[in-house]
């Protein structure tokens, strides 16, 4: 085993055999050598390490480092009379060739004994010295930069990635020698949780394909969503590094179970992207998912491609980057003539023009043309810079500005480089590296953090299909540590302006309060502050003060109406009416009896009594208005002397006369004797008496609980608070009213006995029957009176019951 390491770093050769050391690498001779990592070719089928060139992420970019060298080599200022080499691998975007392709750039750094290693013929090898690599500029994954990386610090060889954006290669513990010209995920993540929320959204999916890119992605999303709050995650789902068939499908149904979180947050690769977009437009979803991008969307046509429909309104993200005028015109005057030093580049012509180059021993398929070597790239060929090479440019340029530095401090006036660079210390050419700050290919500062990272700088696009004919993605705002978006220039689904929704529950409207589901933050069932409750905030219902109720929209109390009896309702003005009949009534009889008051009829009706009586009876009348009229305090200390005075007056009356005709003739049984007080002064004073004790019981409750008014909300507070009234009225309970009649009562009961006892007497007294008479009538009705009046609900109703 040991000899296998050895033989797979170092180079062999013998005499009777020739081969050349690294036939899958390029090699630029330099003073200084760097490495780097491009994924030339995709990862191949199972059992074979690589698959088909890939253009863009590939030789584009490799060809930008080779660009980027011959820039440096021939910049008098940087790096003067240094010329910097190359050793370039093809990572076949596989993390584990990858790191067998990168021990290359330690070998040199292996020091062993090679006395007993002998060719097969037994002769002594030639061992030859590999270059030794300073720095790695790559790799592209994120996979692959981890695993490289963990080769590469064990050597103290520094690393500057032009497109790994994994969080966790942030980690200076682990990754100290490993940097990057882009940003990492983290702020991507930041730069995706600002825009949502941006978006009024609190509800989203998320999508990661499996691998260190997609679920470090999400992961950063998610711990920032949390950190932030207001944001909650309805699904996180992995797309399998193999998805089996219908695993697409399956997907888009698990985000069916919440469909509600219309907005998808996707950290996925092209192929995966473009197989959730068929998927949802095979499913008839087209429309309704809302999706956020990472980079590895960006602004490519190939995820979308057949799929535009799906993605129309597809917010993307992107490192913030711009074509090289430079490198245009240095690549598109690529040819098989001169760029041999590309030993993929004829494979790469091949592919782009669709033709076979003639080969010794090689027949040319009939199907395919033959390439001429005239083609011309820009022209004939599809190439389309969009960036992508930008940040391998600063890469480069960045290693070189730290050998640039590193040479000025340790071989000052030296030409070339000096003993004390040679070799190159990695350990202090990593502290150079993060201390560069220069304007990169695009006019961006370049410069590094403790940790190795380039500043967030994004690009924010949105995939618009503002006509069939000219579909595309358009800027609509950038990220650089905050978030500046432009909403109006937004469309969604069909040139709609109007923001789609992605959230949990909606809000609640007024008068409604949020019952919160258990464990979900941002979801809630909406409930209705009901009877006299008001939203008192966000989560509560609290009960309105007594004497208010709730307004109409329930987000805050009112005051109850206070209603009264009014003279112009039918209520009142019906026994108004009768009571201006019975007064005019008993006026006219007081006035009769005043104009007759010397005849024998009115003297033989007892008219002492008879105008006590008639007085008790205007009273009765008069209290109507009492009744009706406005409660105040002067109008309640009437109510409570007049209600029951009245009644007091006209029964003491009835109970002395009845009592009178009850003696004289009892007593006319027994003796010739007239009885006792029959005389009208005596008859007045026993009716002045008795009228007494209702006036000082009424006195004594003004003593005890002076009158006043009160607003009773009790009575009228039915379900419906906006039927609620509340009644002014003034401070006569129930019991109070039933003590202020029951002397009345007493009087009545009493009179009612005299006169069943009086009923026996001669028919020529006319006067005894009909008092009987009366009494009888006055028994029922106020037999009817108590129980309605006490078993009536409603005050108001009392009060017209009364009149």
């Amino acid at each position: 085993m040991y000899l296998g390491l050895f033989m797979m770093c170092y180079p062999l050769q013998c005499s009777s055999v020739h081969q050349h050391s690294h036939p899958h690498s390029i090699k630029i001779l330099g003073d200084i050598t760097l490495g780097g990592l491009f994924p030339v070719h995709s990862r191949g089928p199972a059992g074979v390490p690589c698959g088909e060139i890939k253009k863009e992420k590939g030789i584009h970019r490799m060809e930008a480092m080779l660009y980027a060298l011959d820039q440096i080599n021939s910049d008098p200022e940087l790096l003067p009379n240094i010329t910097l080499g190359a050793r370039i691998l093809d990572t076949c975007s596989r993390d584990t060739y990858a790191l067998e392709q990168s021990l290359t750039f330690v070998q040199a750094l292996i020091q062993k004994d090679t006395s007993d290693i002998r060719c097969s013929n037994g002769e002594q090898p030639i061992i030859r010295k590999p270059e030794r690599v300073v720095g790695v500029i790559g790799a592209s994954g994120s996979s692959v930069s981890i695993m490289v990386a963990n080769v590469l610090r064990l050597f103290e060889i520094p690393q500057i990635s032009y497109a790994s954006t994994a969080p966790e290669l942030s980690d200076n513990n682990r990754y100290d020698f490993f940097s990057r010209v882009v940003p990492p995920d983290s702020y991507q993540a930041q730069a995706m949780v600002d825009i949502v929320k941006a978006l009024g959204w609190n509800y989203v999916s998320t999508l990661a394909s499996e691998g260190n890119y997609g679920e470090s992605g999400v992961d950063a999303f998610v711990q920032i969503s949390r950190e932030a709050g207001g944001l909650c995650i309805a699904q996180s789902i992995k797309i399998p590094r193999e998805p089996k068939p219908g695993e697409f499908d399956k997907i888009i149904k698990r985000l069916m179970e919440t469909p509600n979180a219309r907005g998808v947050i996707i950290f996925a690769h092209e192929d995966d992207i473009k197989q959730v977009l068929e998927a949802a437009r095979k499913s008839n979803l087209t429309g309704h998912f809302k999706f956020v991008g990472s980079d590895s969307w960006g602004a490519k046509s190939s995820p979308i491609l057949d799929q535009e429909e799906v993605a129309e309104g597809a917010v993307t993200i992107l490192p913030k980057r711009a074509s090289i005028e430079g490198f245009d015109q240095y690549f598109t005057t690529r040819s098989l003539e001169n760029n041999r030093r590309n030993i993929w580049f004829a494979e790469f012509w091949e592919d782009d023009f669709r033709c076979k180059l003639t080969r010794p021993g090689i027949k040319i398929d009939p199907e395919k043309k033959k390439c001429t070597g005239k083609e011309r790239i820009g022209r004939d060929s599809h190439y389309e810079q969009e960036g992508k090479v930008q940040f391998v440019i600063d890469a480069v340029y960045a290693m070189a500005h730290a050998l640039h530095n590193m040479h000025q401090d340790l071989c000052p006036g030296a030409t070339g480089v000096c003993d004390k660079m040679d070799p190159v210390e990695g350990r202090l050419l990593l502290s150079y590296i993060h201390s560069v700050n220069f304007n990169g290919s695009a006019g961006t500062a370049v410069l590094f953090n403790e940790n190795g990272d380039a500043p967030g700088r994004y690009d924010i696009f949105q995939y618009q299909m503002t006509n069939t004919t000219n579909p595309g993605y358009r800027v609509i705002g950038q990220w650089t540590n905050n978030l500046r978006l432009n909403v109006e220039e937004m469309q969604w689904t069909g040139g709609s302006r109007q923001m789609p929704d992605s959230v949990c529950s909606f809000p609640c409207r007024s008068g409604e309060r949020k019952k919160m589901v258990k464990g979900v933050p941002c979801c809630w069932h909406c409930e209705l502050c009901d009877g006299y409750q008001f939203q008192a905030d966000e989560f509560n219902c609290e009960m309105c003060p007594f004497d208010m109720r709730p307004t109409p929209n329930r987000t805050a109390c009112r005051p109850t109406p206070i209603i009264k009896l009014e003279w112009h309702s039918p209520w009142a003005m019906i026994p108004l009416f009768l009571a201006i009949l019975g007064i005019l009534a008993t006026l006219f009889v007081i006035i009769t009896f005043i104009r007759f008051n010397d005849t024998p009829i009115v003297r033989a009706a007892g008219r002492e009594l008879s105008y006590v009586l008639l007085t008790g009876i205007f009273l009765i009348y008069l209290i109507t208005f009492l009744m009706i009229a406005e409660p105040g305090t002067v109008v309640c200390a009437f109510r409570r002397l007049l209600l029951g005075l009245g009644m007091c007056i006209t029964y003491s009356a009835m109970l002395t006369k009845t009592n009178r005709i009850y003696r004289i003739f009892e007593q006319g049984k027994k003796s010739v004797t007239p009885p006792k007080f029959i005389s009208p002064t005596s008859q007045l004073m026993i009716t002045f008496i008795l009228i007494s004790v209702q006036v000082v019981g009424v006195f004594i409750w003004f003593g005890v609980m002076p009158p006043h008014t009160i607003v009773d909300y009790e009575e009228q507070r039915p379900p419906n608070p906006d039927l609620a009234q509340g009644i002014l009225k003034c401070d006569m309970s129930d019991l109070s009213l039933i003590c202020c009649l029951s002397y009345s009562i007493v009087l009545m009961v009493t009179c009612t006995v005299y006169a069943v006892k009086s009923r026996g007497v001669p028919e020529t007294f006319n006067e005894a029957k009909p008092i009987g008479f009366t009494m009888y009538t006055t028994c029922i009705v106020w037999l009817a009176f108590v129980p309605i009046f006490f078993g009536t609900a409603q005050s108001t109703e009392k009060v017209r019951f009364l009149l």
